[in-house]
């Protein structure tokens, strides 16, 4: 499988304009050595305070009701960010989840701006939107985008129904286009990292109790794990991946002078090029950053859609292409089913990268990012109860043994009898 963004860039931008361009940029940028250290210094100290943010986890691990986990693949250095929030916007039954995928020289850096900004900037505008919306109904005309917004138009998904909480999903909706609109502004202004060429997906979503809004940029996927009237598990695909040779996504790239093909060294992977140049070629249709494009149909507005969830439904993955590259999303929802919940997420990419080697034996391996949200704590709670037992099972087991040790040899002496305890202990 091919990179999202195409060597052949690489090789066209020395003598192209884009090459041209880049150099202005960083130019201009050396101009303002000044501003650089203090933009470097004021982002620092804002990561600095996001990453204490309690209940917000971007590392692998798991807590209650989520699993996380990162691997790196054979390309590189790990592009790939993901994040999980709980008691999102101060409130206890809400929760954000995000999967980023960088590409480029900077993706790395793009991607994980992206992860610490993105929340901050949805929940400042939900809450203003609030405001808003309260203000309006006092004087009786109705809230929306606006002229400010005029250019954020995009389809409104009801994947299912009833709509109970109609207000709240349409104020998100409102919340998750500014945000994007934001996000992308932000970047082309950040003095510390060069998007020109470089940019990341976002797939990311908010779940207020049973209320599930998403916005979703690139090639991230978001799929549910859901129950039939059988009870026999179901994948439902909740986002689109959107590349280039969709067809709404290449009409509009062609409206904007782009050109979107597949070049002759990677027939099955459709990009988006430049009017003038095989390059820089990325291999979706909305992104963060990648600027280069963003004047020939490439846009960071987000396909939003909404779903009313209901008992059945079990859990949410999302993931980075490293996954959907080689796996199904039935086989996805099948692994995360049958696997302890805590580690769901690490068996999820563990068998991807199995199946990496399997499929793709002279590919590199992608890097993985996968979430797991669990809609039933239950879940969580069962897999810690088993986990407490068979530690409980083995720690008594171990001790039976010792206790046969000491009838069968009386020489033992009791400080030794405590230490082997507590290495068997501390092993299970």
């Amino acid at each position: 499988m091919g990179p999202c963004l195409s060597v052949v860039c690489k090789r066209a931008m020395a003598g192209s304009s884009v090459s041209s361009v880049l150099k202005a940029s960083k130019l201009k940028d050396s101009e303002n050595g000044l501003e650089s250290k203090d933009s470097m210094f004021e982002q620092q100290s804002e990561e600095a305070t996001v990453h204490r943010i309690p209940g917000r986890m971007f590392l692998n691990g798991s807590s209650e009701v989520a699993s996380l986990y990162t691997q790196q693949g054979k390309k590189g250095m790990n592009q790939d960010a993901m994040i999980v929030w709980e008691h999102f916007g101060s409130r206890t039954d809400t929760f954000f989840c995000g999967v980023f995928d960088g590409h480029g020289p900077n993706g790395h850096l793009v991607a994980k701006r992206v992860r610490d900004s993105l929340p901050l900037k949805l929940t400042a505008h939900w809450e203003a939107n609030a405001s808003n919306e309260d203000i309006s109904k006092e004087f009786g005309h109705k809230t929306g985008l606006n002229n400010e917004n005029s250019g954020l138009e995009t389809d409104w998904k009801e994947a299912s129904s009833p709509l109970k909480h109609h207000e709240i999903s349409e104020n998100m909706k409102e919340s998750f286009l500014k945000a994007f609109k934001i996000m992308d502004v932000e970047l082309k202004m950040q003095p510390n990292i060069d998007c020109f060429c470089s940019g990341t997906t976002a797939v990311a979503l908010v779940k207020q109790d049973r209320d599930l809004v998403i916005g979703n940029v690139g090639d991230s996927r978001a799929v549910l794990g859901t129950r039939d009237k059988d009870n026999c598990l179901q994948a439902v695909q909740l986002t689109i991946d959107l590349k280039p040779d969709i067809p709404a996504e290449a009409e509009r790239i062609l409206q904007c002078k782009g050109r979107v093909f597949a070049h002759e060294d990677e027939p099955e992977v459709a990009r988006v090029w430049l009017p003038n140049n095989d390059s820089p070629g990325l291999a979706m249709a909305r992104s963060f950053g990648d600027f280069c494009l963003k004047d020939f149909g490439l846009i960071s507005v987000p396909e939003i859609s909404y779903r009313f969830l209901t008992d059945e439904d079990e859990f949410i993955v999302l993931a980075t292409d490293g996954i959907w590259d080689v796996l199904s999303n039935k086989e996805v929802v099948d692994i995360v089913a049958s696997t302890p919940a805590r580690s769901a997420a690490q068996s999820l990419v563990e068998s991807a990268t199995k199946a990496w080697r399997r499929k793709f034996p002279f590919s590199n391996i992608d890097d993985c990012a996968v979430v797991c949200l669990f809609l039933d704590s239950n879940l969580m709670v069962s897999d810690m109860n088993v986990k407490s037992e068979e530690v409980s099972s083995a720690v008594q087991a171990e001790t039976a043994m010792v206790d046969d040790d000491v009838s069968g040899a009386a020489g033992l002496r009791c400080s030794e009898i405590v230490q082997t305890v507590g290495v068997s202990t501390r092993t299970v």
